[in-house]
């Protein structure tokens, strides 16, 4: 099996991974009875986790469809920039429509986590584009 393929596999069980845990937002009992797993209070971490296992998925069929070398490359700018923008977004989506109760600094801690993941992002597909 070769390279391409693996990645292939490992991201379809990440993308897996981050759907169950972003479906946790809608359905939390029928979904965490199915699964068998334990009932979360506040799905707000689940959905962050699922929206970077749903960016590294995006990150992996990136990688397994670069033009390949005889060295072993980490997933690079584009699997940074995919992962980072998935969990801003969702991020971003919990402050704008989640109606999270947080105190002042809850909120200007995650605001401007979800701004600096958007600014990495947009900083490294400048640098992308420069570089293309």
């Amino acid at each position: 099996m070769n390279s391409s393929k693996v990645l292939i596999i490992d991201a379809v069980v990440n993308f897996i991974l981050g759907i169950l845990l972003l479906m946790l937002i809608p359905f939390p009992e029928q979904v965490t009875q199915f699964l068998g797993v334990p009932k979360v209070q506040q799905v707000f971490y689940p959905s962050i986790m699922g929206a970077v296992f749903i960016g590294i998925g995006i990150a992996l069929l990136i990688e397994s469809y670069r033009e390949k070398t005889q060295q072993l490359v980490g997933l690079g700018l584009g699997g940074a920039i995919a992962i980072n923008l998935c969990g801003g977004a969702v991020l971003v989506g919990w402050l704008i429509f989640g109606g999270l109760s947080l105190p002042m600094r809850g909120l200007i801690f995650l605001w401007g986590f979800a701004f600096i993941l958007v600014v990495i992002s947009s900083i490294e597909l400048i640098v992308h584009r420069r570089k293309n």
